[in-house]
């Protein structure tokens, strides 16, 4: 008799299922601080999700060289999430997205 059961029946152990969606989630994308960056982050992100109003906070460095962009939205799945963050990563203004 096998007692295994599916991925459907028990939830999965590890941290990338522990998360239900959808749910609200917000993405930090940083970058230097330079005209149009916090515009970029959300055109970036506009290709995978909808960005409700309101949901963007920016906020300079102590020093005012880098911007870290704040984005609030809807996750609908781990894919679309993985989706934004490579979309980031991906361009070179990004330097870092958390």
């Amino acid at each position: 008799m096998n007692d295994n059961k599916t991925d459907d029946d028990t939830p999965d152990t590890n941290s990338e299922s522990l998360m239900k969606f959808p749910c609200e989630f917000s993405v930090k994308a940083m970058g230097k601080n330079e005209e149009g960056f916090d515009d970029l982050v959300v055109e970036l992100m506009k290709a995978h999700c909808q960005i409700p109003e309101g949901a963007v906070k920016v906020r300079p460095s102590a020093n005012d060289n880098y911007l870290s962009v704040t984005v609030t939205i809807t996750a609908e799945s781990k894919e679309q999430m993985d989706k934004i963050y490579q979309a980031l990563s991906d361009h070179d203004k990004v330097i870092m997205a958390l």
